[in-house]
């Protein structure tokens, strides 16, 4: 058995509210930041798996992002190989 380290990028799917990404959009301002649109805010999870090779811990790390990292309906997920 090997360790794969991964990290995981969850972001609110296009067309769905995101209420944090609007609250650092509207902050730009007062900070004297111009010509920034479109703040998407998600959150990014590392983790590493003990497997046989790399396309079985991949097939983990997808799984725990699908049924556990994100909510399908309003999340997608980005599986990254570090």
């Amino acid at each position: 058995m090997s360790q794969f380290r991964f990290a995981v990028n969850v972001t609110p799917k296009p067309g769905i509210l995101d209420p944090q990404g609007r609250a650092v959009e509207g902050s730009l301002g007062h900070l004297g930041i111009e010509g920034v649109s479109g703040v998407r805010v998600g959150r990014r999870v590392e983790l590493t798996v003990e497997a046989a090779d790399p396309t079985a811990a991949t097939a983990v790390v997808e799984r725990l992002a699908r049924e556990l990292f994100a909510n399908p309906l309003i999340e997608s997920f980005e599986v990254e190989p570090r």
